[in-house]
């Protein structure tokens, strides 16, 4: 079974433009920055409701350009994507007190333990909190990967064309170009989402292998 069956087995899957969607109910609706939002679906005003459960995989052919993400982590380091060119990362947008960003924290948190030895980098962008919230966050679900504080917004408005600023959580998978591969939209189940980066990872040992570069993961 490839990794798109293993992921949209049992599941109704729609297909637009180059990329699949998922349309999975199990998934718990994200955060929502204003209660209006939801006000607004019911009128019509809208053809969004934030963290909808669905999940795309991007086929490498149809992937967008590599994103380019600037920002400071809470320990006050400047990073972004030219500290992890050459890898397969996760970025996960959250903040404190979304309770479906806590729902999922452990499944990140463990993925990311799970991953680690493979190269895989893991980014929470918190869009909302200061630094002994998120601190205090990330000690309560032993997150061990580090965080950029987005307050600003400037990276979320970077990430516009796969995060609308309304769904929190939103989890991304970035190929070894940076490029998005799949998009979560709302909870992240471990299984799917360990799917998506398995698959990741395949893919860029296969091209590895096939330009001779090398089948490490670590490998540029």
């Amino acid at each position: 079974m490839n990794a798109y069956s293993a992921v949209a087995s049992g599941r109704k899957v729609r297909r637009i433009g180059g990329c699949v969607v998922l349309v999975a109910s199990l998934f718990l609706t994200g955060c929502v920055a204003a209660d209006p939002l939801a006000d607004q679906a019911t009128a019509g005003s809208t053809n969004y409701v934030a963290g909808d459960g669905s999940i795309a995989e991007y086929a490498p052919e149809s992937r967008g350009e590599p994103l380019t993400v600037q920002g400071t982590l809470f320990d006050g380091t400047r990073a972004g994507s030219q500290e992890w060119a050459g890898q397969v990362v996760v970025l996960n947008v959250w903040y404190a007190a979304c309770a479906p960003c806590r729902a999922e924290s452990p499944t990140l948190a463990a993925l990311h333990e799970d991953f680690a030895q493979q190269g895989v980098q893991f980014y929470g962008i918190n869009i909302r909190d200061e630094s002994a919230t998120a601190d205090a966050f990330e000690r309560n679900f032993d997150i061990s990967y580090p965080s950029f504080e987005d307050r600003d917004g400037r990276i979320l408005l970077s990430l516009t064309e796969y995060v609308p600023p309304q769904a929190v959580p939103t989890t991304l998978v970035l190929d070894r170009e940076g490029r998005v591969a799949a998009r979560v939209l709302g909870i992240a189940d471990e299984n799917v989402l360990r799917t998506l980066i398995t698959e990741e990872l395949g893919r860029a040992a296969s091209v590895a292998d096939e330009t001779g570069t090398g089948t490490g993961t670590n490998a540029p």
